[in-house]
Order: structure tokens, then C-alpha cells, then sequence
């Protein structure tokens, strides 16, 4: 069932029209039998009128004329063997039995219904008949007429239904519309005027679930900044004994090694959850603001580009001034994982490239890199939490926890944008490609 509407509309007219057929048909059974009754009873005073109006007890000679070949009569004698006078088209011969009432019999292929009277007063017989066609088109023309109005009149009832039905469902979709235009953020409740009552549980359930979400997310932001901060704490502490122990036992000693290796890529982790988790959009608070995408990759790339020029790489960026509507913090988040990706997977001396270009309704920010690249078949499987290329053990051996595309996918479905990965322009490396649309100036 796609819609209540058209639904309640179909079953009404279902149901009005089965209930003004049943009613169409036993009014026209009556109406006809009604109608037959009226002709029956026109026939038998037109036969007492024929009987008054031929009051002379001598023969006629002469056949009466008659308007309608649809009726005629005769007038026979007391016996039933002389015909004393007929209309035109009035058979010569007796039709049938001659004995008083209403008969049906054949005459001139046609189906006729005729009607006798037994004149006492001049002792004489009056048959007056009607085709029986004719009697029932007219008897149908006058039912049928009475009915149409009730047939044409079931379109202006749908008509009336889907207004009525339309007016009745407004709470519900002010209820819908209400759903559909809260932000990710906005936890508070529904307020309807007027709730009918068959909509009263929906709503306050709905109120109560949206209180439970509330809460729970409340409690899931404040156990990230405890956590970020019972977190960061110790690494911090271990940091510090890291770097005593290397005074005392000099940076050559292999556990020394391992345990710098392991600290870091600890801390690497938990700052990546800690990004995952404020760039997901179902947790976040979003603050859109207008933001120069060139100027955030400027900013970003000043960030970067010590630890970019430690490998001897080279850093270019290209494009104008292009804005868009985002959140700065979360697009600062994407461009340093984009940028940390590229850094990290190219070799010493290569070239990162960033460009920024304004195209019809959208703006699209691509990073080249020089580095190994991904196969097209793991495209989908590199936005997968924790998901590495070649596992833990990279080739590059570049610490890396699998979370800084997933991070990357979190803030481009934030901002409604699309993510095209590629070969590299400059190499055999990776381009990550994304596409964020403007609105149509009205």
C-alpha cells in the first residue's frame, strides 16, 4: 500500500459503488415493474374510453384511424365471430382467446400486450393492444434517466472523498514533514495543534524515542571527551618514560625501537577514532558556514608541509577562489587525512598535487599522489573501518590504522558529496576526487 489516501479513496468508491449498484439494480427491477403497471392501467382505460366513445350498437363499415402503429384495437361482437370495427393496423382475425384481462401475443413479428373488455352495456368485446417493445424502451428511458444523475454522480463523490480524505491526513503529514526537515543535531520533540486522537501514541512515542536518542548520544559525547582525554593522558605519560628510556639506553636498542613504533601507532589510533567519531553525521554537531575550499587547502598544506618536505617531496596547489557550504573543522579533518595519505604512500622526491576548480553548481577538489596507488577492485573496500591494503604489514611501512578514508567518507556524506577514486595524473599513484554541489542560483 503506497498511499493511505488513495487507498481509503479506492475502498469508499469500491464500496459506493457496489451498494449503488445493488440499490440501481433493485430500483430498476421496481422501477420497471412499476412502469409496466402505469402502461397496463393506460391500456385499460383507453380500452373503457373506446367502449364510451363507440356507443352505437350498428355495424361500421369504415376502419377507424390510428396516430401510433405502435397500439391498436378492435371491436368485436358478443360472440366473437364479427369485427364491428378496427384501427388501420389492427389485425382482421381474433388474436388469441377472447377472454377479459391482459394477454401477450404475437402479431406482425412483434411481441404485443393487449388488454380485453367485456362492454355489458352493448354486450360487446374491446381489445386494445401495445407492442411490448415500445412499452419497455419507454419504460427504460424514463428509469434510466431517473438513475443517471446517481451514476454521475460517483465522480463528484471521489472528488469530495480525496478532498475529505486529504483534509484528514493533514496531521499526518505536518507529523511527516516535521520528521523529514529535523537536522542530524535536532533531538526535540514533535509539536502538532490539534493531534487527533489516532495519532496521539504516535507522536508521543516518537517524542519518547527521540528523548532516548537524545540522552544516549548525550551520554556517548561525553564519554568521547572523557575518553580523549583518559586516552590521550597516558600516551602522553608513556611518551615521556619513551623518552627517558632512550637516554638511558640510547635509540639503537631494538626495544626501545618497537615500543616508540608501538606508542605511536597507539596514539595514531585513538586520535582516528576520536576524528571518526566527530566527523560521523549522526554525532555530530554541524555548524555549516561559508568556507573558501582554496584557502582551507592553503592552510592545510602550511600545516603539512614540514613533515611534507622531510621526504623532499613536492607540494603544488592549484585553483581560485571557490566557495561552499561546510563545516571548516570537519573539511580541515578531510584535507589532513587526504593530504597524510598522499605524504605517507609516495616515495621521497615525489610530487602531491591539490587543486581546487569551480565547475557548474559544484566544486571539486582532487589529490594526486606518486605513490603505489589501489587496485579499482578494492575501491568500494578501502572506506571499510579498520580495512588496510595489504593488512597491518604495508610495504610502505607507514603507520596506519585503516580508518583515514572511512574519516574521509564520514565528512564528504556530511556535506552531500561524492567521492571518485582514480589513477593519478602525475603517476601511477592515487587521485581521490571530491565532488561538492552547489545550489542553483534562483
Amino acid at each position: 500500500m503506497k498511499s493511505i489516501r488513495l487507498f481509503l479513496l479506492l475502498a469508499l468508491l469500491a464500496t459506493i459503488t457496489l451498494v449503488n449498484f445493488v440499490a440501481l439494480l433493485h430500483g430498476y427491477q421496481s422501477s420497471m415493474e412499476k412502469a409496466q403497471s402505469l402502461f397496463d392501467s393506460r391500456l385499460e382505460s383507453t380500452a373503457r374510453l373506446i367502449a364510451a366513445a363507440n356507443s352505437e350498437n350498428a355495424v361500421q363499415q369504415t376502419i377507424a384511424e390510428q396516430q401510433t402503429p405502435y397500439t391498436y384495437f378492435q371491436i368485436w361482437d358478443s360472440g366473437g365471430k364479427q369485427l364491428l370495427t378496427r384501427s388501420r393496423n389492427a389485425p382482421e382475425l381474433m388474436p388469441g382467446e377472447l377472454s377479459e384481462g391482459f394477454h401477450e401475443i404475437n402479431h406482425a413479428s412483434y411481441r404485443w400486450r393487449n388488454f380485453i373488455y367485456r362492454d355489458q352495456h352493448l354486450n360487446r368485446w374491446i381489445v386494445v393492444a401495445e407492442r411490448s417493445d415500445v412499452r419497455y424502451s419507454l419504460a427504460e428511458e424514463v428509469v434510466l434517466e431517473s438513475l443517471l444523475p446517481i451514476v454521475l454522480a460517483i465522480p463528484v463523490a471521489a472528488l469530495i472523498i480525496w478532498l475529505a480524505v486529504g483534509v484528514g491526513l493533514k496531521p499526518l503529514r505536518q507529523f511527516a514533514d516535521q520528521v523529514r526537515h529535523k537536522r542530524v543535531d535536532d533531538l526535540s520533540p514533535i509539536t502538532l495543534e490539534h493531534v487527533p486522537h489516532e495519532l496521539t501514541s504516535v507522536v508521543s512515542n516518537t517524542n519518547a524515542l527521540l528523548g532516548r536518542l537524545e540522552d544516549a548520544f548525550q551520554r556517548e559525547q561525553r564519554f568521547a571527551s572523557d575518553a580523549a582525554h583518559e586516552l590521550r593522558t597516558p600516551i602522553s605519560v608513556l611518551k615521556v618514560h619513551l623518552h627517558n628510556l632512550r637516554k638511558r639506553l640510547g635509540d639503537e636498542d631494538e626495544d626501545i625501537s618497537l615500543l616508540k613504533t608501538g606508542i605511536e601507532r597507539m596514539g595514531h589510533l585513538i586520535e582516528q577514532i576520536l576524528a571518526l567519531y566527530r566527523s560521523s553525521p549522526d554525532q555530530a554537531s554541524v555548524q555549516f558556514e561559508h568556507v573558501d575550499l582554496t584557502k582551507l587547502a592553503q592552510q592545510v598544506i602550511a600545516d603539512e608541509f614540514m613533515t611534507i618536505e622531510q621526504k623532499q617531496q613536492h607540494i603544488s596547489l592549484e585553483g581560485e577562489t571557490a566557495m561552499i557550504e561546510g563545516n571548516r573543522f570537519a573539511l580541515e579533518t578531510l584535507l589532513h587525512n587526504l593530504l597524510s595519505n598522499a605524504h605517507k604512500y609516495s616515495p621521497s622526491g615525489s610530487d602531491i598535487r591539490v587543486s581546487v576548480a569551480q565547475k557548474a553548481h559544484r566544486v571539486e577538489l582532487t589529490v594526486e599522489d606518486s605513490g603505489p596507488g589501489i587496485p579499482a577492485s578494492e575501491y568500494e573496500r578501502v572506506f571499510e573501518r579498520f580495512y588496510r591494503l595489504q593488512g597491518d604489514r604495508h610495504d610502505s611501512g607507514e603507520l596506519g590504522c585503516g580508518l583515514g578514508l572511512t574519516i574521509v567518507k564520514h565528512i564528504a556524506d556530511l556535506h552531500q558529496a561524492d567521492i571518485q577514486l582514480g589513477t593519478s595524473s602525475i603517476g601511477q599513484g592515487l587521485s581521490v576526487k571530491i565532488i561538492f554541489q552547489q545550489e542553483e542560483p534562483h
